[in-house]
C-alpha cells in the first residue's frame, strides 16, 4: 500500500478516536438559545487514468460548522452558521470537472463569493405565520443558501452522511448560489408545499455580481409503501454570465425534477432529473441521476445504511461532452451522534477534443453531529 494511504488511514483512526466524544444532539443553552454542529473528516485516495498532468494521489480534509439558533418566541427564529475547515482534500488536486466531496472546504469558507468575508457562512431572521395546524407562511431574510429551499432530496442531499460527490448532492447544472443576501418564503399548506428564493451574489466565476431567483413546489405523498416527495424546481438569474464567446452577457435559467420513494421499511429510490440552457458558457446542460437507499435493518443495524448512485451529465459549450459519476457507500452509526463510511466513486469526463479523465475515487469519511 503506497504511503499516502496508510497516511490517511493513520490520520482518519485518530480522528475516529477523537470523535467518539459527542454524547449529545444539540447544546440547548436555554429552553430558547440552541447550538448543533457537525465535526467532520475525510481522506480520499485516486486512482487516475488518461490524466498525464495528474498523480494518483490521497488528500484529507476536515470541516466543522457550527449552527446557533435563537427563538424567543415560537414563531420567530435568529440563526447563525459558520463554517471553518482544515484542507481542500482531492477538489485541488483532482482532474476531474466535478468535486470528489461537496463538503465546504478551506477554499470555501474564505473570502465567500469575493466578498473578504470569511468563516459566516449564513446569518438570518425567520417569522413563521401558522394561520392553521396544515397552512403556515415562513419568511426569512439575512445571509442565505440556496441549497436549504431548493433541491431537496431524502436520500441525495448531505455531503455528511450520504454521497459525497457533488453530482449526488445537488445538480450541478443547476446553479444553486450559497452563502449571501437574499430571501425566502416557505409556504405549506396540507401535502403541498411552495418555497422561493432571490438571492444578490456578490460575484461569479466571471467577476461579475448577479441575482438569482428560484422555486420549488412540492407535493409528500404517503402509501402503503411509505413516505414520498416529488418535487419541481425552476431557478433563472440576470443577464451577468459571459457567454461562450465571452462578448456579451447572458442570464441562466434550468428545471429541475428531484424525487424520492420509501419502497417499505428497507429499500429507498430517489431519481433527479434537470436541464439549464447553454446561452452562457456551461460545462453541463443536463443531469440524469438516481439511486437507490438500502436501510442497515437488511443486515441487523437500522441505524445503518447503504446508498448507490449513478449520474451522467451532459456537456455544455464547453470542452465537456459528458460526464459519468457512480458512486457506493456504507455508513456504519458506531454511537448515537457519530458514523463512519466507506465510499469509493468512479469517475469519467468524455472531451470533445479527445480522451479525458477517468479513475476510481476510495474515501473514508467520520462525522460526528451534536
Amino acid at each position: 500500500m503506497a504511503k499516502g494511504k496508510w497516511i490517511g488511514i493513520l490520520w482518519t483512526s485518530v480522528l475516529v478516536l477523537f470523535l467518539q466524544a459527542p454524547n449529545a444532539l444539540g447544546i440547548d443553552i436555554t429552553d430558547k438559545l440552541s447550538i448543533e454542529g457537525v465535526l467532520a473528516g475525510a481522506y480520499q485516495y485516486q486512482d487516475l487514468s488518461d490524466a498525464p498532468d495528474f498523480t494518483d494521489t490521497g488528500r484529507g480534509a476536515m470541516p466543522f460548522d457550527l449552527e446557533i439558533s435563537f427563538r424567543p418566541t415560537e414563531k420567530d427564529e435568529l440563526f447563525a452558521k459558520l463554517g471553518f475547515a482544515a484542507g481542500n482534500g482531492l477538489n485541488n488536486v483532482s482532474p476531474f470537472i466535478l468535486r470528489p466531496w461537496a463538503a465546504p472546504l478551506e477554499d470555501d469558507v474564505k473570502n465567500i463569493n469575493g466578498s473578504s468575508r470569511d468563516y459566516l457562512l449564513t446569518a438570518w431572521y425567520k417569522h413563521t405565520f401558522q394561520f392553521s395546524e396544515k397552512h403556515s407562511l415562513g419568511l426569512t431574510g439575512g445571509l442565505i443558501d440556496a441549497t436549504d429551499y431548493l433541491d431537496n432530496n431524502a436520500y441525495s442531499n448531505d455531503e455528511y452522511t450520504q454521497f459525497m460527490n457533488e453530482a449526488l448532492v445537488n445538480g450541478p447544472n443547476v446553479f444553486l448560489p450559497s452563502y449571501d443576501m437574499g430571501g425566502a418564503f416557505e409556504w405549506g399548506l396540507g401535502d403541498f408545499s411552495l418555497d422561493g428564493v432571490v438571492m444578490h451574489i456578490n460575484e461569479n466565476d466571471d467577476g461579475n455580481s448577479f441575482n438569482f431567483y428560484g422555486a420549488e413546489l412540492q407535493y409528500r405523498l404517503a402509501t402503503s409503501l411509505g413516505k414520498g416527495n416529488y418535487r419541481v424546481v425552476v431557478d433563472w438569474s440576470s443577464a451577468d454570465f459571459l457567454d461562450p464567446e465571452g462578448l456579451r452577457q447572458e442570464r441562466r435559467s434550468a428545471i429541475i425534477l428531484p424525487f424520492d420513494q420509501e419502497l417499505g421499511e428497507i429499500l429507498g429510490l430517489w431519481i433527479r432529473f434537470g436541464w439549464q440552457d447553454d446561452k452562457s458558457a456551461v460545462n453541463f446542460v443536463s443531469i440524469y441521476s438516481g439511486g437507490i437507499d438500502i436501510k442497515g435493518k437488511l443486515w441487523g443495524r437500522e441505524e445503518d445504511n447503504m446508498g448507490m448512485g449513478y449520474a451522467l451529465l451532459g456537456g455544455g459549450n464547453q470542452d465537456v461532452d459528458k460526464t459519468h459519476v457512480a458512486e457506493a457507500y456504507v455508513r456504519f452509526v458506531l454511537h448515537k451522534y457519530f458514523a463512519l463510511t466507506l465510499d469509493v466513486q468512479y469517475m469519467r469526463d468524455k472531451l470533445k477534443s479527445g480522451e479525458g479523465p477517468k479513475g476510481f475515487i476510495y474515501g473514508i469519511r467520520v462525522a460526528a453531529h451534536f
